[in-house]
């Protein structure tokens, strides 16, 4: 199997694991109106609820038909809810609506819904049927529809040319990819006709109209035709998916179909045929537009951006090309997204590029030999192309054509003046840099007109005879014709430039705004962070109001109202753009992006653009969807840090609580047991034992008391450091004072240690706290002590070293590697060197750490003078009160 195989095979896979996750769609569709789809659907129904399936009755429209009612008793039918209406102008009423809240409450195993392509009450959630489909699917509901053919979004061009019927609710082709099961419902024209004229499908009036309009027999037969090869299509592609999945050979895949548009009356008539050509064929595709340096008009920005959302409803991609040459554009675009197929409308042609094959048709078939191209032209879309031409005046603009006359006049009289006061010769320069800035500030059409312009000014008033069109010699003849050569490569060459410039520009622009964004949350530490960088990115990058809702924060949240937070809500459950521009609670005046944090945390983004803003271009889209994605990222980024965090901290307080309950069970132990059996012994045997004996005992219970209470006194110092409790009462105190009361109170409960002490001679008395410094020098004497073989003293050096007291422990036990001398100041290190061994809290050179750390001292692990043992070295700086 090859590399290509094993990732269709394990496409096929995922996607199947993915339906199986969702609901399962069923469409019973038909070619026209009254082939009987609701009633088989119903009988459908009626079967699958006798062998036990739970099936509710979302809507069915019967349309006043009693064998298609009878069908509806006995299943549950949920209750439609009430909709106040009030039309532009007209008077209130109350229409009944599919109930989309309550079926998801009653969440059947099987949900039937009539009529996908039907558009929703205004004031409902979804403005069509088609989307309470997807989302009933989304909630794990099996769905049973039913769909005339002439409802199919890329079908409803050629449905309008079969009928002469324009479709206005339809259905994206989209759709039809969620579903598992189509069932097919034909009836013969004659049959249909039939039942049309019994008024089985419509009253009496509207039958005669319809037999007039619609279902004629030749409209009927091309219906059921389109029909059948739409089921078999679909049949087709899941046949595909099923043999792929189990890792069979199948039709290979083909590459992506691209289809070019211009906006100039054609572009979604090309989208639909575009989308036909790549589900036949199994392709991704993709519409494109090329920007020059002429920038679109309204309207034709408008046809542009319906064009492209309706693109994105059928699953198509959208992009916007910047290029001067469209040809070069188109091939480079193709070559990139690997696409063999390119789809464009046959415009109008001027006949001189016709006659030097420089339309784009010729430029296209000459240079694209590795493409096939799929030319499309109507008549009226001719027509309508010539009109929009004539209407919108998008060949030149007034402003653009009295820039060019006027540069033509100022270039005139600036040559008149070169030639009376300066005796210039070659005036051409002058008109040709006249030519050249009209072309670095209007577009292509204009500067032809100054470069004509001019060189009729030339010729007319600066060559022999002059005030004529006339050239006397051939030299002037030369150079006029040269001139205006000339004249149009360097406005040519200008206009591309100024297209450059803009094309990099917008680009600039892009991808400035996406690296400041990048550069702010690479700095945000958490969510909160991230939220503010982003709200500030978004704000400058697309002048809107920014709402963002992520990580149980929000921010100008305040700021929406009822419907807005509907809309955000229904972002973040279904991961999907509502509100403004999208068709989802579309009367929302906020545009909500989701943010995909995870396999099931979502947050949302809020736009709010200028009011006068009735769309939002291609531009502004992709980047809003490319900062959010980032924003995105960076919220999952900062998640993921504060939860290796929350780990981190949970791991070492589970540390330290299971070491310090080792030592509470261990350390702490051993002296109460020890206590407990000497108090014992007295209670019981003290009457019968002699004075030494009762010495002993009580002695243990002293010395025993004593070693419990520095266990504690440790866990309560360790604690009063941890939070920052402990406050310092310096006092003066002489250094042998210090050393001789901590060396004195340990021979108390170490009576065979052994302390050599070096006081260097001199030392003047330290401003500290005696009692904490005290303890410090106390817990490393008895780390010492604890680990010097047994006759071996430990060693005390005191002087003064740069104005700071130095205290050197030396042992001369086995001695600390290297490795692990700055760990021995870390709580509850357990070795069996070090500060301690198998006994102690483990808490004595940290508690010392943390007390002389208080003085502005420093506490460090030295190797022995010798190589053996091991040197404490304390650093206190000397302080003045």
């Amino acid at each position: 199997m090859t590399d290509s195989s094993r990732e269709r095979q394990a496409d096929a896979l995922v996607g199947e694991l993915q339906r199986q996750g969702a609901g399962r769609l069923t469409i019973f569709l038909g070619a026209a109106p009254g082939v009987g789809k609701t009633y088989t659907m119903l009988a459908r129904v009626r079967e699958l609820v006798r062998t036990g399936t739970d099936a509710a009755i979302g809507v069915v429209e019967t349309h006043g038909r009693s064998e298609t009612a009878a069908l509806l008793d006995g299943l549950d039918v949920i209750a439609r809810r009430r909709i106040d209406y009030a039309p532009p102008g007209g008077a209130s009423r109350t229409l009944e609506e599919f109930d989309l809240d309550a079926l998801l409450a009653r969440k059947p195993a099987l949900a039937v819904i009539d009529e996908l392509a039907h558009r929703n009450v205004p004031g409902s959630r979804h403005e069509r049927r088609w989307q309470d489909v997807i989302e009933l699917l989304d909630a794990g509901i099996d769905v049973y529809t039913t769909i005339n053919i002439q409802h199919l979004e890329s079908l409803n061009d050629v449905v309008h040319r079969i009928t002469g019927v324009r479709v206005s609710e339809t259905v994206p082709d989209a759709v039809f990819d969620r579903l598992r099961d189509i069932v097919l419902v034909d009836l013969p024209p004659r049959e249909l006709i039939e039942r049309l004229h019994q008024g089985k499908v419509y009253v009496p009036e509207q039958a005669a109209h319809a037999l007039q309009a619609f279902f004629s027999p030749s409209n009927l037969t091309a219906l059921r035709e389109l029909a059948m090869q739409t089921a078999a299509d679909r049949v087709d592609s899941d046949l595909r998916e099923a043999q792929a999945a189990r890792g069979l050979p199948g039709v290979p895949v083909r590459r992506g179909v691209m289809v070019a548009i211009d906006g100039r009356g054609a572009s979604e008539y090309l989208v639909r045929v575009a989308r036909r050509l790549a589900e036949r064929r199994d392709a991704p595709w993709t519409v494109v537009t090329v920007q020059s340096s002429d920038a679109p008009d309204d309207a034709r920005q408008r046809e542009l951006d319906n064009s492209f959302a309706l693109a994105r409803r059928l699953g198509g991609d959208a992009l916007v090309l910047h290029g001067n040459n469209i040809v070069d554009a188109l091939l480079d675009h193709a070559s990139r997204s690997g696409a063999s197929a390119i789809v464009l409308g046959r415009t109008r042609e001027r006949p001189l590029a016709r006659m030097f094959n420089r339309t784009l048709t010729q430029q296209l078939i000459q240079r694209g030999a590795h493409y096939e191209l799929t030319i499309v032209s109507t008549p009226e879309a001719r027509a309508r192309a010539r009109r929009s031409w004539r209407d919108t005046g998008s060949l030149l603009s007034r402003s653009d054509a009295a820039l060019a006359f006027a540069a033509a006049a100022g270039a005139t009289a600036l040559a008149w003046i070169a030639e009376r006061w300066i005796e210039l010769d070659d005036l051409s320069l002058i008109f040709i840099v006249a030519v050249v800035l009209v072309a670095a500030r209007t577009r292509m059409t204009a500067a032809v007109i100054a470069a004509v312009s001019c060189f009729f000014a030339y010729n007319f008033f600066f060559i022999e005879p002059r005030f004529t069109l006339m050239i006397g010699a051939r030299q002037g003849a030369i150079t006029v014709v040269l001139f205006l050569v000339a004249a149009l490569v360097a406005g040519r060459l200008a206009s591309k430039l100024r297209m450059q410039v803009l094309a990099l520009r917008a680009a600039n622009a892009h991808a400035t705004a996406l690296q400041t964004l990048g550069r702010q949350l690479s700095t945000a530490g958490d969510v909160g962070e991230v939220l503010h960088a982003g709200r500030d990115a978004l704000r400058r990058a697309l002048d809107a109001d920014v709402m963002l809702q992520a990580g149980g924060q929000s921010l100008h949240a305040e700021a929406l109202d009822e419907k807005d937070r509907a809309a955000a809500d229904w972002a973040m459950r279904h991961r999907q753009p509502s509100g403004r521009y999208t068709d989802t609670l579309a009367g929302s005046g906020w545009w909500f992006l989701p943010l995909v944090l995870g396999e099931r945390e979502t947050g949302v983004v809020g736009l709010r653009l200028s009011d006068g803003a009735v769309r939002i271009g291609s531009e502004q889209r992709r980047l809003a969807e490319a900062m959010t994605e980032d924003i995105a990222q960076a919220l999952a980024r900062a998640r993921l840090v504060a939860d290796l965090e929350d780990a981190r901290v949970g791991n070492e307080t589970e540390r330290l609580r299971s070491a310090l309950l080792s030592s509470v069970s261990h350390d702490l132990r051993s002296p109460l047991a020890s206590i407990i059996g000497a108090a014992s012994s007295l209670e019981h045997y003290g009457q019968s034992m002699d004075e030494p004996d009762r010495r002993s005992l009580l002695d243990t219970i002293r010395i025993e008391g004593e070693r419990l209470d520095r266990y504690i006194q440790n866990l309560l110092d360790m604690t009063r450091l941890g939070h920052g409790g402990l406050t310092l009462n310096r006092d003066w105190i002489g250094v042998d004072e210090l050393v001789g009361s901590a060396v004195t109170r340990l021979q108390r409960y170490e009576p065979d240690a052994r302390f050599e002490v070096s006081i260097a001679p001199g030392l003047a008395p330290i401003w500290v706290h005696p009692a904490l410094v005290e303890q410090a020098l106390f817990n490393v004497l008895e780390n010492a002590a604890k680990f010097s073989p047994a006759g071996d003293a430990v060693t005390v050096e005191a002087r003064m070293v740069d104005n700071a007291l130095r205290i050197d422990v030396r042992d001369r036990g086995p001695g600390i590697p290297e490795d692990e001398r700055r760990r021995i100041f870390d709580m509850f290190y357990s070795v069996e060197r070090g500060d301690r061994g198998r006994q102690g809290t483990g808490l004595g050179l940290a508690i010392t750490q943390g007390m002389i750390g208080a003085h502005g001292g420093s506490v460090e692990a030295l190797p022995g003078a010798d190589g053996r043992g091991t040197t404490i070295r304390i650093t206190l700086p000397r302080v003045e009160p």
